[in-house]
Formats: C-alpha cells, structure tokens, sequence
C-alpha cells in the first residue's frame, strides 16, 4: 500500500452506460464517503445519451475523473479499462445504480488495515495454501447489502456460506432470488489481488468468476455483516433482461466458462490469471490526464501499447505560475 498503510488510497470505479438520469447520484454518493482518500473514476462505456453533461458539475473536483470510452466494450471491458487506468492502493467498484452507504468504504478500509489478524489452527489453512498460526493480509473486503427487485420486494443479501455456490450448490437452498451471494462487485479490493490474478473476464458473468478466483487461489476476504450498499434492480438491468437475465443462452454460456474453471480448480488446485485483453481499448475524453495511472497487473502486449496510448494523448496538467 502506501507510505502509510493506515490511510490507502482508493480508487471507486463507476463504470455506465446510458445511465445519464442516474449517474449523478451515483458519482455523488462516492464523493460523499466518509473515507477521505479517495479518487472517483468514471468510465463512460461510449454513452450514447447524456451522461457526458450529466457529470459536468462533479469535473471541477480534484478527486474526480471521467473518462469516455472510444468505443462500446461491455460492462467487464469497462471494469478493466478503469482497473488500467488507475493507480490507487485499493479499489472499488460502484454500479450506477448504487446506492453506497455514506461509511461503507470506511469499513472496508478497516478491514484491509487491520493488524494480527492470523490463522486460527481450528481451520484447514493448507487448503488455502496457509499455515495455521500465520500473520493474514485481508484481499478483499465484502459487505452485505439489499437488493430492491422490479416487483418492490426488498432481499437482504446476507448469506455467507453461498460464497461457494459453484462448487457446493446443496449450500444454495432456501434463497430467494438465483445465486443469491454477497456481492463481489462492490468489495474492496487491495491493488495487490489485481496483480496476482489478472482482471476480469469478458463476459456477463465476470463477477461471479472473479469471486471464485479470489476462493479458489486462496485470498482472504472478510465480510462485513452491516448492509452497506443498496442495489436497485430495474428492467433493463443485465439479470432481468431477456437477453441477458438467469435464463438467458448468453448467461449460460457465460455460466459454463465459470464452471470449467470449477473443473481447472479441481484438478489442479489453482485458477489461472487472467490477462487483461481489449485490443480496441481508447479514450475520447479524458477530464483529468493527470490523475492517469498505470496498473500493476497481467496485460497483453497490445493492451499495454493502448494503455500506452492513451496516457500519451492525454494533454500534460497545466503548471502553476511562478
């Protein structure tokens, strides 16, 4: 982390697209944290409505940067781009239609911070490739939160043990809405776990796979049991969506590529990294160049070279007068 680990940086990343009537409150809410070392990132997914004037009034704030996509990559191309083209000592992701509570990332900063926490030798840490007794840094930091459904009921999502519904789904029983686990989406996460496993895959899926990759290579994650964050479902969210929702051919097949690295786990007791790959990647606009950073994490050689490019183009912060 940084030169003091107490107080780490962190980078919230709100990806959108086409969410112009929310996203202010989106980007308002994670400037409003009441965790103060903070950046705030959006990237625009190539909007087509008015996102780009919706967030004007945020761009004269230091912490905040918006940058617009060239080109439409999908929700986990956008997650990476913005993954990228940070540098913060923790990062986190909030959906647009979010709704973060005011301390929730001041007790996920609690969590990453916290000394001697260790390995109680009551658990099977070689599973984990630990050893009992040893000193643990936590990876990521989940909270519980609600979900609100199309219908108004409201789910509190607070079912641990589900973290591993993939590869023990007796554990799923009595849910009340499909794969109802706590949400990898909104976790805090140390730069570090980035480094080491790669980003997120291009799929629909890619939160649920990330999860798993976390479990499955053993990094530990801490839930915090407070409801934290408010998740909105609305009709054309990508679960309740026809063409995209829990039935949907694309999900499935999305689910079959979760469920072979299941499979690679088994065999193997490892998932691989996964190597950020947008070939296409570029930016139309970006409001502050100089709050670009470049990652530290796995990357092909052409999405370097456009990370590349892009820091390139970014015009230079403008100096003080002497």
């Amino acid at each position: 982390m940084t030169s003091d680990p107490l107080a780490p940086l962190v980078d919230i990343v709100i990806p959108t697209y086409n969410r112009a009537h929310l996203i202010a409150g989106a980007i308002r809410a994670a400037l409003d944290q009441s965790w103060w070392n903070i950046r705030v990132t959006v990237i625009d997914d190539a909007s087509s409505d008015a996102t780009e004037r919706a967030v004007e009034p945020f761009l004269s704030d230091a912490r905040f940067n918006y940058i617009r996509l060239s080109q439409n990559l999908g929700t986990a191309s956008a997650k990476n781009a913005g993954l990228l083209l940070t540098g913060g000592d923790a990062v986190t992701f909030h959906d647009s239609d979010d709704i973060p509570h005011r301390d929730k990332v001041l007790h996920q900063v609690r969590v990453l911070t916290a000394p001697d926490i260790g390995a109680d030798g009551c658990l099977n840490w070689r599973l984990a490739g630990k050893e009992a007794g040893q000193r643990l840094a936590v990876s990521a930091a989940l909270t519980h939160h609600e979900l609100i459904l199309p219908d108004g009921r409201r789910v509190e999502i607070r079912r641990d043990i589900s973290l591993l519904d993939d590869v023990f789904p007796n554990l799923q029983m009595g849910s009340q809405v499909p794969g109802e686990w706590t949400h990898i989406n909104s976790g805090l996460f140390r730069a570090d776990v980035f480094r080491r496993l790669g980003g997120f895959e291009n799929c629909i899926e890619e939160d649920r796979e990330f999860r798993n990759r976390l479990i499955l290579n053993g990094e530990i994650i801490w839930i915090v049991p407070e409801l934290l964050l408010t998740k909105i479902e609305t009709p054309d969210s990508l679960t309740q969506s026809a063409v995209s929702d829990y039935d949907s051919t694309r999900r499935k097949g999305d689910r079959q590529l979760v469920w072979a690295k299941v499979e690679e786990w088994r065999q193997n007791g490892r998932v691989a990294a996964v190597p950020v790959d947008i070939p296409t990647l570029g930016a139309s606009h970006v409001s502050r160049p100089e709050l670009l950073a470049r990652r530290d994490m796995p990357v092909t050689p052409t999405t370097s070279a456009r990370i590349a490019q892009i820091r390139a183009a970014a015009p230079a912060p403008a100096m003080a007068a002497q």
